[in-house]
């Protein structure tokens, strides 16, 4: 048996690429445990910067792997893949509020919509997002990723992203996997409570929309009981379509003051957040039981005054639909985690965590323009009202127990997901502008589908449930060589609706009645005296199920084959079952014959080659296979509407899983503590890579999906770490005591489509089509920037908290979705973004603070989503974004 610093030391080399060590704490610098710094939970107003714990729970089922020491050697090196840790520190350093916006300062990833972060330029559904290294179920009815900006940074310990694939992760692995730690247990009692203020150039004390809704909507929990009639209707099956239904009835409960009415604020009011977070330890004679819980509430205000256009002529110069819209969002999040760890004899642990997210976005929006093809020279006037609400439980239990040299973690976890969408509410206008009309010259709606105005409104709902388990077997049969090995179960159930309906009057309604405001127009007065009824057009496929689940089973080694020359290989055997398929919902079966089965198994060989040649420089070669499947929305014909891009999307049946080899190689140089340099070159093979391209029904654009022929992506990264000690440059105190840090990556991505003579593209409803229809040889993947940049300058004291910080983040143009035929992709640009953190401890009537100071996109960087063809521009959004003022308070106990 090995003696006990060996065995430190191989589990510390080995915690990222092996599913079960649970050695807690591992002393990777190696030094004396007098020497180490603490294990800690205490605030970052407390903990020198130089004490920093990293806590990295993997998919091994480790309930905890602590890094600690004096920050001598990087974690990054001790592991056998590319991995990028995010201690508590680094994401604190960055400012942000959500884990998604730390993660996209990490070299190679980007943030694209509301928090789905892209690696290497690949899209969401390329990214796997881990808890503690089990699954998460999506609240979002158009993804199966987890969109990030879920999770406020007060609950996540640390986050890992790995770019390199290793057989202990699921086989969906295109880009890297993330995996979000929660807070651990603490090493002493502490509690902090954080209160915050913000406010933008573009939203607070401007202009703004908003309607009643709820008196509690405000919290997030603002009740939106399904009508009466309307629930009825749906508990009979039957069809509107068929006759015998009373939609008179029904549309007379669906409008009304509350949601029908939209009022205008003269000035939008700041946004403020709060939240508490506490912990404690108690010995247990020879056991240790620990409790962490937090609980957190924000609500911030964001107003959008978007340009929205579709172009009418392939060059571009025409314009068909353009509008501007003023769209006000209230969001509010409560969060709560609750996590209780006990560890007992030698290194046995046993977690559980619960986590709990409830995110709510109310949506007011106006808008005015024209549709120059369908009706020149009327003027068209919109507004909307929705609220979505999204809710996360999760609930995991992990464990280590040692028995030898042999290491055993189980695990497993049940997370549920909901999304509702109820009163989604649209109503359109109409002024003609006709001289010859007694009304033309004001907004009319007579409740003809669009011709003359309009009223839709829709109710959605999402619920998904995801179980997975799995156990993991490590042992060190040699003194140089660990081998590992697991099963893993994942079983995913996705339930989602949508019922849509148009409020539609005969031709008889009276003009001067059309003028009404919504709220009167569809009363239940009107309603009733002028037979004012309803049509659903969702029909066809309102709702659908899905099932993803997956066995897996795998095995690897790890191997010194000789003085710093390492090697990590294995294989995973992964089999999938995925079918979607439309739910009856009618006492009548009506349905397209959309579904989708998809039943594949594969085999996926990974090895990671390391090469120390030298003390603080070393060299990897990685090769892998990996997969994608389809997400659930994407095989789903059904329509759905994305506010964050004012768009609706509808899916394709026919998609099927892609493949991917993966190959890297990076230098790294370590060539002082806490300071580094690397730069990796790195490529993938597509087999089937599913793409977003859009066209337009009824001159309104909607996005669907599709497998592409194939696809190639290579690019190269380069990162580095560097601090400068400033007391032999500067005299006075300020500066003298402290240290500059300069953070930085550079990623170079280039992709392209490859499509051939004789490739075939596959899109529901429709024969089977060359390739070249809907994609361009040569053409870029969706989402993939060529240039992502990050840079951090500041000045900090290594002694005690005290950070100024200036961010620079920069993507250069990326496709957001595949143009339709014979148009130009559909690009959005980022841009540079500069943002500017500064964190202070002090002590104030002996209670130790925290207080920060945030101001985010300093230069007013706006935001464009366009199509361009030589010298003309298409805007499919455009508006400008404004800088961000936060600031917050953490007191500590």
């Amino acid at each position: 048996m090995a003696n006990p610093r060996t065995w430190s030391m191989l589990l510390a080399a080995t915690a990222f690429s092996t599913q079960a060590l649970a050695q807690a704490p591992v002393e990777v610098d190696g030094s004396q445990q007098a020497d180490a710094a603490d294990v800690s939970a205490t605030s970052a107003a407390s903990e020198p910067v130089a004490q920093q714990s990293v806590d990295v729970a993997m998919p091994g089922g480790i309930p905890t792997v602590t890094v600690v020491g004096r920050r001598e050697r990087e974690v990054q090196r001790e592991t056998t893949q590319v991995i990028t840790v995010l201690s508590s520190e680094d994401i604190a350093r960055t400012g942000e509020g959500n884990i998604a916006g730390a993660l996209g300062r990490v070299t190679g990833l980007s943030v694209v919509g509301s928090g789905f972060v892209y690696v290497r330029g690949l899209g969401d559904r390329y990214s796997l997002a881990l808890l503690n290294g089990s699954p998460l179920p999506s609240p979002e009815p158009m993804r199966r990723a987890v969109p990030l900006d879920l999770f406020p940074t007060d609950v996540i310990a640390s986050s890992l992203v790995q770019k390199t694939y290793s057989p202990n992760f699921p086989g969906e692995f295109g880009g890297g996997v993330i995996n979000l730690t929660t807070l651990a247990i603490p090493t002493q009692p502490f509690l902090d409570v954080n209160v915050g203020v913000s406010g933008d150039t573009e939203t607070t004390g401007q202009l703004g929309y908003d309607y009643y809704g709820n008196k509690y909507d405000w919290t997030g929990y603002g009740n939106r009981d399904t009508p009466a009639a309307l629930q009825a209707f749906f508990n009979s099956g039957q069809r509107i379509s068929q006759g015998g239904v009373d939609t008179g009835e029904i549309a007379g409960q669906l409008v009304g003051r509350n949601n029908g009415l939209v009022q205008k604020m003269d000035d939008t009011a700041p946004n403020f957040s709060g939240n508490i977070t506490a912990g404690n330890t108690w010995q247990l004679s020879d056991s240790e039981l620990g409790l962490v819980a937090t609980a957190g509430f924000s609500n911030g205000w964001r107003t959008r005054d978007n340009t929205q256009q579709t172009p009418a002529s392939a060059d571009l110069s025409v314009i068909d639909r353009d509008f501007r819209q003023v769209a006000t969002e209230n969001r509010a999040v409560a969060n709560a985690m609750i996590g209780v760890g006990y560890e007992f004899g030698e290194g046995n642990t046993l977690r559980w965590t619960n986590l709990y997210i409830h995110d709510t976005l109310k949506r007011t929006s106006l808008a005015e323009g024209r549709q120059n093809n369908s009706r020149p020279g009327a003027d068209f006037s919109d507004q909307s009202t929705a609220l979505y609400e999204r809710e996360l439980l999760s609930t995991q239990l992990t464990g280590g127990f040692g028995f030898g040299v042999v290491r055993l973690s189980p695990r497993a976890s049940y997370s549920t997901s909901k999304r509702e969408a109820p009163y989604e509410l649209g109503i359109g206008y109409v002024r003609t502008n006709q001289a010859t009309s007694p009304y033309g010259e004001y907004f009319i709606n007579r409740l003809d589908n669009g011709n003359t105005g309009y009223a839709d409104i829709a109710f959605s709902d999402l619920d998904e449930d995801l179980w997975s388990a799995g156990v993991d077997l490590t042992a060190q049969v040699l003194p140089r060589l660990t081998v590992s090995g697991g099963v893993d179960i994942t079983d995913t159930q996705r339930d989602s609706t949508r019922r849509e309906f148009q409020i539609v009057a005969p031709s008889t309604l009276p003009n001067y009645i059309a003028m009404l405001r919504p709220d009167l127009l569809l009363s239940r007065t009107i309603i009733d005296e002028y037979d004012i009824g309803l049509i659903e057009t969702t029909e066809t496929d309102p709702a659908f199920t899905a099932s993803l689940r997956t066995e897996a089973a795998y095995a690897q080694l790890q191997a010194e084959l000789m003085d710093g020359l390492e090697l990590s290989a294995g294989a995973r055997y992964e089999k999938g079952e995925q079918d979607v398929r439309p739910l009856q919902v009618f006492t009548t079966a009506i349905n397209s014959g959309a579904a989708t089965s998809i039943e594949n198994d594969y085999v996926l060989p990974a090895a990671t080659l390391t090469y120390k040649f030298n003390d603080d420089m070393q060299l990897r070669f990685n090769a892998s296979k990996t997969i994608a499947r389809p997400q659930f929305r994407e095989l789903m014909f059904q329509l759905y509407f994305d506010p964050e891009y004012n768009r609706y999307y509808r899916g394709n049946p026919l998609l099927t899983d892609s493949e991917f080899f993966n190959g890297e190689v990076r230098y790294e140089w370590y060539f002082a503590p806490e300071q580094r340099f690397s730069v990796a070159g790195f490529y993938k093979t597509i087999d089937d890579p599913i793409e977003a391209f859009t066209g337009f029904t009824d001159n309104t654009p909607e996005t669907s999906f599709a497998n592409a022929p194939e696809a190639e992506l290579y690019g190269v990264e380069f990162e580095v770490q560097k601090y400068f000690p400033l007391g032999d440059l500067f005299a006075n105190e300020f500066l003298g005591s402290r240290r500059a840090v300069v953070i930085g990556n550079y990623t170079f991505t280039d992709s392209k489509i490859n499509v051939e003579d004789g490739d075939t593209v596959r899109v529901f409803g429709a024969l089977a089509q060359p390739a070249s229809n809907v994609f361009r040889d040569g053409s870029q993947l969706t989402g993939q920037s060529d240039h992502l940049v990050n840079l951090q300058f500041g000045l900090e004291s290594p002694s005690r908290l005290s950070q100024q910080t200036i961010l620079l983040s920069y993507a250069s143009d990326r496709v957001t979705s595949r143009g339709a035929t014979g148009l130009p992709d559909i690009y959005e640009s980022p841009g540079l973004r500069v943002d500017f953190v500064a964190r202070e401890a002090f002590t104030l009537f002996d209670t130790a603070l925290e207080g920060k100071l945030e101001i985010r996109n300093i230069f007013g960087r706006d935001y464009k989503e366009f199509q361009e063809r030589g010298p003309n521009t298409v805007f499919y959004n455009r508006y400008d974004v404004g800088t961000t003022f936060s600031a917050s308070l953490t007191m500590s106990f």
